[in-house]
C-alpha cells in the first residue's frame, strides 16, 4: 500500500475509533492538556491522588427557575401543551447537551406510570425514553405480568417518562437543583395522565416524589405521593449491571399486579 493508502487507512480507523466512543456515550474531553503516556515515569504529568469525599448535595436553583417551571407547569392542560411548556423551558443547563427532548411513550390512559430518571444515549437519539438495553429490559419485565406499553386497553398499557426529559452530559445522575426545577413538570405529568399506579424506578424519581433518596431500601415498599400509590423499584440498567437484583425486582412486580388485581 503507498503513502496515500496507509494515510486513508489511519484516516478510516480514527473515524471508526471515535464513532465507537460516541456510540459509548463519550461527549467531551475529560482533561485540558494532552497527556503522553509515553513519557518516562519521572517526566510524566504529576495526577493528585483522588481523596475520599462526602457527597454534598447541589445548591438549590433560583426561585426565579423554579417558579418559571411551577408556572409553566399549571398552565399545561393537556399532555401536548406539557411537551411544549417543557420545549420552551430554557433554565436547566442540560438542555444544551441533548439532542432531543424526550417525552413519553405509551399509553396515557394506562393504569400504569413509570417514571426513570433521565435519557440515555439511545433515548437522546431517539427521542423516547427507555429505548437502549434498560429499555429493552424494561419491557421484558413489565411484559412478565401483561403490561405494555404497546396495549391499547389501559388495564393493560404501560405509560413511560423521565423526571429529566434531557440527557445529562455523560449520563451522570440529574443533581437536586436539577430535580427541582422539574419536580412541577413530573407532578403535572402525573395529574394529566391519573394513573393507578406509580412506578419510581431509581433515585431520582424518588426523590421528584417522595423527597427521599436510597433505592436500595425504598425497592418494595410502598409509599404515596400526589394521592397515588407509588411503588419504587430498581431501575433496569441496575438489573443489566447487577443481575442478582432480578429477585427484588420480581418481587416488586408481582406486588403491582397484586394490587391492581385487588
Amino acid at each position: 500500500m503507498g503513502i496515500n493508502g496507509d494515510i486513508l487507512g489511519d484516516w478510516q480507523a480514527s473515524l471508526a475509533a471515535l464513532g465507537w466512543q460516541v456510540d459509548l456515550g463519550v461527549g467531551e474531553a475529560v482533561g485540558e492538556v494532552p497527556v503522553n503516556r509515553y513519557a518516562l515515569p519521572d517526566q510524566a504529568v504529576k495526577v493528585a491522588p483522588v481523596v475520599p469525599t462526602v457527597p454534598v448535595a447541589a445548591a438549590e436553583p433560583a426561585g426565579d427557575a423554579v417558579a418559571v417551571a411551577r408556572g409553566a407547569a399549571a398552565a399545561s392542560e393537556t399532555l401536548a401543551a406539557l411537551r411544549a411548556a417543557l420545549a420552551g423551558y430554557d433554565h436547566c443547563e442540560i438542555k444544551r447537551g441533548a439532542r432531543n427532548l424526550v417525552f413519553a411513550d405509551g399509553n396515557p390512559r394506562a393504569r400504569v406510570l413509570v417514571l426513570g430518571e433521565a435519557p440515555g444515549v439511545e433515548e437522546d437519539k431517539l427521542g423516547r425514553p427507555f429505548v437502549g438495553p434498560a429499555g429493552q429490559m424494561l419491557d421484558r419485565m413489565f411484559a412478565a405480568i401483561g403490561l405494555s406499553r404497546g396495549s391499547p386497553d389501559p388495564a393493560t398499557a404501560l405509560y413511560v417518562t423521565h423526571v429529566m426529559p434531557w440527557r445529562p452530559p455523560q449520563n451522570r445522575e440529574p443533581e437536586p437543583g436539577e430535580i427541582a426545577m422539574m419536580r412541577p413538570f413530573v407532578e403535572r405529568h402525573i395529574a394529566l395522565v391519573d394513573p393507578d399506579f406509580v412506578v419510581v424506578m431509581g433515585n431520582a424519581p424518588c426523590v421528584a416524589l417522595l423527597g427521599v433518596s436510597g433505592i436500595t431500601k425504598l425497592r418494595g415498599v410502598w409509599a404515596e405521593a400526589l394521592g397515588k400509590p407509588v411503588l419504587p423499584m430498581f431501575h433496569p440498567a441496575d438489573l443489566l449491571r447487577q443481575p442478582a437484583l432480578k429477585r427484588e425486582a420480581w418481587a416488586g412486580l408481582l406486588s403491582l399486579q397484586a394490587r391492581m388485581r385487588a
